[in-house]
């Protein structure tokens, strides 16, 4: 790993055709915005990509083609058609129209996705899209990161500059991630700084924690027809409510049943928000409980935002085996990103790979709290584990 110094070329991304005024005025814009990203590491194993500033002849895995369309945002049946032809192949297309008042709305079409922002429109945003590809981060959170920027510069704080540049930190400069059901207003609010964090497999477990006063717990039982799913979430309900300081307890996916014990909260993945219809996000908000999604990147914040929940979490850290993650490890640089966009508005929560062995290198980014689950459920002495980690953030306090 190195680290990136200066407006040099991009060693990921290629404006084409090469030799064009607006391919090299592109090239040269985003390197000169990828040094002001520093210190960010540049991995020799990110993808290459060739951005393309004339529509290309044709396109494959590595192209990314960027079609601005019409005020109206209107696509002929052939643009269609050859949309769906450079998707086929593995490009990806990024279709962007003005909307009112220096607004635009972008739409990122990959071989099996589809996202959709809206943002302001900022002079920079192309080539600031290509810094960030350059750096490392899948399309469509590169795409967010691009709208944050500002050629003002407001997408950043002054007091981050020492430790992170001109990197964007400013969650008002992000764009809005469209196409989720309303919002039925903001959840409750949880501790600010949550600790410790164990997810547990049963109710056993959970009881064990609240032999230890340990605050903050979750119950991750993913099997929905689990024979003594009901028990298994009453019990740990009850466990939560013998903590007599800071219990903010929190039961995985089963928010009806979670509903109908009183939990405290619930926590839910990505996926499963984004399964919710508009009534049941609406039921969810009426029944009080606090509200923890999942997220694996910009992207998915943003979207996690959208929904005004008592807290976001972000991972996985490290590689996990505990949970399939599609999504490479998020690692501590762009923790401590995350940290920065996200501690002045929600909680934040830390997820994956976490233990008492790493422990303090993760909150040395500045995070609140961290989910764990090996560094118990594996512990060796459970009880000198839980209370060697509380000791940790006990040191941070």
């Amino acid at each position: 790993m190195t680290t990136h110094t200066g407006a040099a070329p991009l060693p990921h991304v290629q404006c084409l055709p090469a030799d064009t005024p607006l391919a090299m005025a592109w090239q040269q814009a985003a390197a000169d915005i990828r040094a002001r990203l520093a210190p960010w590491p540049s991995d020799k194993t990110a993808p290459h990509w060739r951005l393309h500033a004339q529509t290309p002849a044709g396109a494959g895995r590595g192209d990314v083609v960027w079609w601005p369309l019409s005020p109206q945002g209107e696509m002929g049946t052939a643009a269609s058609v050859q949309l769906d032809v450079w998707r086929a192949a593995g490009a990806v297309v990024l279709c962007s129209h003005a909307l009112a008042h220096g607004h635009v709305q972008d739409t990122l079409y990959t071989h099996d996705a589809i996202y959709r922002v809206a943002g302001v429109a900022d002079p920079a945003f192309f080539p600031a899209f290509a810094a960030f590809l350059d750096c490392g981060f899948a399309p469509h959170d590169a795409l967010v990161l691009a709208r944050a920027w500002r050629t003002d510069g407001s997408h950043a704080r002054p007091e981050d500059e020492s430790a992170l540049g001109a990197w964007p930190t400013v969650l008002e400069t992000f764009p809005a991630v469209l196409g989720q059901v309303p919002s039925p207003g903001r959840f409750p609010a949880c501790p600010s700084r949550l600790g410790l964090y164990p997810v547990l497999p049963d109710a056993g477990w959970c009881e064990r924690m609240a032999d230890l006063q340990v605050g903050t717990v979750q119950l991750r039982i993913k099997n929905p027809a689990h024979p003594t799913l009901r028990s298994e979430i009453e019990r740990t309900v009850a466990a939560g409510r013998r903590v007599t300081r800071d219990s903010a307890w929190f039961i995985n996916d089963h928010w009806r049943e979670a509903a109908q014990a009183n939990a405290y909260g619930v926590h839910l993945g990505q996926e499963d928000m984004a399964a919710l219809s508009a009534d049941e996000v609406a039921a969810l908000f009426a029944s009080g409980m606090r509200l923890g999604i999942s997220t694996h990147g910009y992207y998915e914040i943003l979207a996690g935002h959208h929904f005004r929940p008592s807290y976001l979490a972000v991972g996985a850290v490290f590689p996990t085996t505990t949970k399939v993650i599609a999504t490479a490890p998020q690692g501590l640089a762009k923790l401590a990103r995350y940290v920065k966009l996200i501690a002045p508005h929600y909680p934040l929560v830390a997820i994956g790979g976490i233990d008492a062995a790493n422990l303090a290198q993760v909150l040395d980014t500045g995070v609140g709290c961290t989910a764990v689950v090996r560094a118990v459920t594996e512990a060796v002495d459970v009880v000198a584990a839980v209370q060697g980690m509380q000791r940790e953030f006990a040191r941070r306090a």
